[in-house]
Formats: C-alpha cells, sequence, structure tokens
C-alpha cells in the first residue's frame, strides 16, 4: 500500500484535522514504517500456536443483568428533575 497525498487528504478530512504541508511528507514516512510493520505480522504463521488468552470460554466477570424495580430510588431521581409527570421525565418537544 502506498501512502500518498491524496491518501494523507482523505485520512485528515476524516480525522478532521489540518495537516500543514511541511508535515506531509514526514507523516507519509511514518505512515508507511506502520503499514510495512503490520504487513510483516500478516506474514507470520500462527497455525500451529494455540492461543493463550481467550475470552469465549472464560465466561463473563460481570454480574448477570437481572431487571429489578427500585421505587424508591426512581423516586428519588425524579424528584430532583426538572419536570416529571407519572413517573417519567418531562423534557420539551425536539421532534414536530
Amino acid at each position: 500500500m502506498t501512502v500518498d497525498d491524496k491518501l494523507i487528504d482523505k485520512l485528515a478530512k476524516l480525522s478532521s484535522l489540518e495537516i500543514e504541508e511541511s508535515k506531509k511528507e514526514n507523516l507519509k514516512s511514518e505512515l508507511a514504517d506502520i503499514i510495512n510493520f503490520v504487513e510483516n505480522l500478516n506474514e507470520i504463521d500462527v497455525s500451529n500456536i494455540e492461543a493463550t488468552f481467550n475470552t469465549v470460554e472464560g465466561g463473563t466477570p460481570l454480574r448477570e443483568d437481572e431487571a429489578k424495580q427500585d421505587l424508591e430510588l426512581s423516586n428519588h431521581i425524579l424528584k430532583h428533575a426538572p419536570q416529571s409527570e407519572d413517573g417519567y421525565f418531562i423534557v420539551p418537544k425536539i421532534i414536530e
């Protein structure tokens, strides 16, 4: 993959950055080095290497997602809302 001015301009537009003309040459060189390094990683044969870390087998360390209703907490939150009615927040209408 070649890093040229067109690619730099596209990346600048996508990232909403302004890249000075004086820094474009240095940036092209750095991006080319990064891309070459990643392409070298693709050449490594890892088909016979067992994974040392797998998130699928270990399960999730997080709590179960269980729905529960805490009316005391809900009332406390609604009490501090600027406006509420029947257990809901009242907000300004933004879609007509």
